[in-house]
């Protein structure tokens, strides 16, 4: 008996420790947040939120009000913000399933640093969220367009910049430990891709403009936006940004024009691998880059002769041409223009010699202007696709 009684009052004291989920919210209390968008006001930060309308998601019967929506409200800080929209939304915002942050344009010349202290120290937040900037408007405009194809527009952005990454190479996906880490780091600047509305953002709220074959408005991915540490300094345009993605190894697959005999003959990349390499010549440093890339011919608008070697080997010369021209013309941009290492050439340089790196590193800035890139590029034509000589050559003949 004793016995028993020592184990009842044992498991009394045990469970009286236990304390449960004392921390859990049930699905129907939280406003799940899709979507984050900051603004610079004034005296403050515009924080803009696109939270799920889970009604219009679920299941058949919907009764037509929009999928997601937003709120606003402006603080001295994000956190303070986005605890102020609690006296609009009827429920706890929740960040755990954010897909992507937005930073107006305003804001992320005037520097993006401390918003980025909120989303990294946040516990709520993961990591796998992208960031970008809106070009040439506020992320509150961003965050107030409905998309087409695509109910959530957050699910649109993101899946808009992961496909283009792979599939045009003009744009990058930038994760928050990515970014951070190119903030702090000495020899690499960050990069941010832009995204901008066309048409009217008013329009693009209405629930009717995405009933339109062809929306009046709309979100579209752009290029790359150049940072120098947490300040956007300027924009890349398409074939630079393909420059930048060609020299940090992230040119995935893309097309190529290459003008030739009264027409054109366009690549399709197909693989592409790059090698940078930095060495210390006569105490100065150079960087070498090497690319080597493959491509399948994807269209012809020209008289060329494809069943002749010799204008496969003319193609691929011009096609090696393109590249490098993309590359140098990239690199002589952001020297002369931003002087900001957005291509990790110091880390190249510090991985090479990292005692040459101590006394480089403090006057990194300028002597990146000034920084000598050997570029080569090594391009194939591996397929002509499932004909070779174009049907309107043969007509033309």
């Amino acid at each position: 008996m004793k016995k028993i009684l020592s184990f009842f009052f044992m498991f009394l004291i045990i469970t009286s420790l236990l304390t449960g989920c004392w921390s859990k919210k049930e699905l129907n209390e939280l406003a799940i947040v899709t979507s984050l968008g900051i603004d610079k006001t004034d005296d403050g930060y515009l924080v803009s939120v696109q939270v799920l309308n889970p009604g219009e998601l679920a299941g058949n019967n919907t009764s037509g009000r929009t999928e997601v929506v937003r709120f606003m409200k402006k603080g001295d800080t994000v956190f303070e913000a986005l605890r102020m929209i609690s006296m609009d939304s009827p429920r706890k915002l929740y960040l755990a399933h954010l897909r992507e942050i937005v930073f107006g344009e305003e804001i992320a010349k005037e520097g993006i640093g401390k918003a980025l202290d909120f989303i990294s120290r946040d516990h709520e937040m993961r990591t796998d969220f992208y960031l970008t900037v809106a070009k040439g408007s506020t992320a509150s405009d961003i965050l107030n367009v409905q998309t087409a194809l695509e109910k959530v527009p957050a699910n649109k952005i993101f899946n808009a910049l992961e496909n283009s990454e792979v599939t045009w190479a003009a744009t990058k996906t930038v994760k928050l430990d990515e970014l951070i880490n190119s903030i702090v780091s000495n020899g690499k600047e960050p990069v941010l891709t832009g995204i901008y509305v066309y048409g009217d953002p008013e329009v693009g709220s209405s629930f009717k403009n995405i009933e339109n074959v062809s929306p009046k408005t709309g979100l579209r991915i752009d290029y790359l936006g150049v940072f120098k540490k947490d300040k956007l300094l300027g924009w890349l345009n398409k074939d630079e940004s393909k420059g930048f993605n060609y020299i940090t190894d992230n040119a995935k697959s893309t097309v190529v024009n290459v003008p030739i005999e009264n027409g054109v003959v366009s690549i399709e990349t197909i693989n592409s691998k790059t090698n940078v390499k930095g060495e210390l010549e006569k105490g100065k440093p150079k960087i070498y880059i090497t690319i080597e890339s493959e491509g399948n011919v994807g269209d012809v608008s020209s008289n060329i002769g494809l069943s002749d070697p010799t204008k496969i080997k003319e193609i691929e010369n011009l096609y090696e041409k393109n590249i490098k021209n993309k590359v140098e013309t990239v690199i002589k941009k952001v020297q002369e223009d931003y002087q900001s290492d957005i291509f990790g050439f110091g880390e190249v340089i510090h991985r090479a010699n990292p005692k040459a790196w101590k006394q480089l590193e403090t006057n990194w800035d300028q002597e990146f202007t000034t920084l000598e890139v050997s570029v080569k590029v090594d391009a194939k034509i591996r397929r002509l696709g499932t004909i070779i000589e174009s049907f309107q050559k043969e007509t033309e003949e």
